[in-house]
């Protein structure tokens, strides 16, 4: 009989109003990569949070080589060699990344710490793994590809050999992510076992011995990855065919909606401008992609754009009016819609309901409000209408508390306000992040249709299949500056990478001071 280093047998868990794991049965072999697959809200976290001791199971057993174990919560999860890797990170952003790793598990002397020694092995860990870190870095600081290798190095240090990756290549760039995958089969190869959460199937072909697949908190199948196509899990996944192309027509340009002139955006953490001198025009009837290595100024760029950062030269235009000083709300009046990069800094308030999330934009406006009180009942019908329409899932339907609802689902309810709020801009930053293929399809439809309705969509996407799929025009950022604005019918994925690693930019003007 196959011996397995885990097995998790008949798990249920309930939560109000959704069964979230219903009789699920996963086993783990020793050494191997175990993907868990499933739509936005199939239960997948929730199945991984029990095995590490944030939620106790309503039923079933877990057992570790054979012996039935009872993980109360994550101390008991560590004692027991299993770590995890949260889609959203556990960080003390204050803290620096040394003091983070070792946080809980402090070495020490007659009450001293003692961190000479916890940065030795911080260091030789980061090396041995390729890793790179600044143990002296804070956290608030650092990027999150970075901030992923000290949720890594966390596990690393109290030597777990159970390893749990939930969606651990959302927030990445493709280059972190072919890191990831390989740092991944080095585990792998030293014995170590790993359970991985992800919708993205590419990576599981790339990774995984097996995939087991959930749907609506009900177990589907386990399957060898070697003997499965990317088509058969997508179907087993969402119950359906998927189209992993994008079904668009020729765009039709109509006039200048957005209209950015020599726009510079300070940086925060260091003195250079993040962006410098940056101009272009986005017409109606188009999808604009601002493509490149993350880090390279879109997010300050898209801040000054919507408001959320100040210029320090440089005027925008919307519709030919000048918004370079106009507030967030003005903005937002003015017809700007913007899905952020991060959904949980500005996207939800967390704590408050999901339908009263879907009115953050409008709940001023008459159709909710009169005389200075919110219309209950007229925020519910819309909340329903939204919910229905973009297949926004949640345990307690418009009164669930955003917090408690899957990443997937928080992301559809912020698409669906604002995609259905009057704009003309749509700003889309990583709108598919942390999305299942059946979701993801849906977004991309969301996005060509805001452009058949004749509105302009800036797309900033770290993505290059989305990129080449999505956009009619294709703008590439390196430090800072735009370096391109390409064609994704006549240039390949090879060009492409070439003007974001700035190798295109450099060859320009090797060839320009020779001329």
């Amino acid at each position: 009989m196959e011996k397995y280093i885990i097995e998790m047998i008949n798990i249920t868990k309930v939560f109000p109003g959704i069964v979230a794991n219903d009789n699920i049965t996963l086993r783990l072999k020793k050494g191997e990569i175990h993907a868990l697959l499933g739509e936005n809200g199939a239960g997948k976290s929730t199945l991984m949070s029990v095995l590490f001791g944030l939620y106790q199971p309503d039923g079933g057993e877990i057992r570790k080589n054979g012996e039935v174990v009872h993980i109360n919560n994550p101390n008991d999860a560590n004692d027991l060699g299993i770590g995890m890797v949260h889609q959203h990170f556990k960080l003390v952003e204050i803290f620096t990344v040394l003091d983070n790793i070792i946080l809980g598990v402090e070495p020490s002397k007659m009450g001293f710490i003692q961190k000479k020694e916890a940065r030795e092995k911080v260091l030789k860990l980061s090396e041995k793994y390729g890793l790179k870190i600044d143990p002296d870095a804070v956290i608030e600081d650092i990027t999150v590809g970075m901030q992923q290798r000290v949720e890594i190095l966390k596990m690393l240090y109290r030597e777990n050999e159970i390893l749990i990756f939930d969606e651990p290549t959302a927030v990445l760039t493709p280059q972190e992510i072919s890191e990831l995958l390989q740092t991944m089969r080095n585990f792998a190869n030293e014995g170590k076992s790993i359970l991985f959460i992800t919708h993205k199937l590419n990576e599981i072909m790339a990774v995984a011995d097996r995939c087991t697949v959930l749907r609506k908190g009900k177990l589907v199948g386990t399957v060898d990855v070697k003997d499965t196509t990317k088509e058969e899990l997508s179907r087993m996944m969402v119950g359906r065919d998927v189209s992993f192309r994008v079904e668009k027509k020729e765009k039709k340009p109509g006039e200048v909606v957005l209209s950015v002139r020599n726009l510079s955006v300070p940086s925060k953490t260091h003195k250079k401008d993040a962006v410098k001198n940056v101009s272009f025009d986005i017409r109606s009837g188009e999808i604009v992609c601002i493509a490149g290595i993350d880090g390279n100024g879109q997010t300050e760029l898209v801040g000054a754009i919507t408001g959320l950062e100040k210029a320090s030269g440089g005027r925008i235009f919307l519709n030919g009016k000048d918004i370079t000083k106009a507030t967030i709300r003005k903005r937002s009046i003015e017809g700007i819609s913007h899905i952020p990069e991060d959904r949980h800094k500005h996207g939800l308030v967390l704590d408050y309901k999901l339908e009263e999330n879907l009115v953050l934009q409008r709940y001023w406006q008459p159709e909710f409000q009169s005389k200075g009180f919110i219309k209950f009942d007229a925020v519910r019908k819309y909340a329903n209408k939204l919910i229905d329409k973009f297949d926004i899932r949640s345990g307690q339907g418009p009164i669930t508390i955003a917090r408690s609802m899957s990443g997937g689902n928080q992301q559809k309810a912020i698409i669906a306000r604002e995609i259905d709020k009057k704009h003309d801009l749509l700003v889309a930053v990583q709108p598919t992040r942390g999305l299942d293929v059946g979701a993801i399809e849906y977004v991309h439809k969301q996005l060509v249709e805001t452009r058949d309705a004749g509105k302009a969509v800036l797309l900033v996407s770290f993505e290059l299949d989305e990129v080449m799929n999505v956009s009619d025009r294709i703008l590439v950022m390196y430090e800072g500056e735009i370096v391109g604005d390409l064609d994704p019918k006549k240039v390949t994925v090879q060009e492409l990478g070439l003007y974001m690693s700035g190798a295109k930019r450099d060859q320009l003007k090797e060839i320009n001071d020779a001329g």
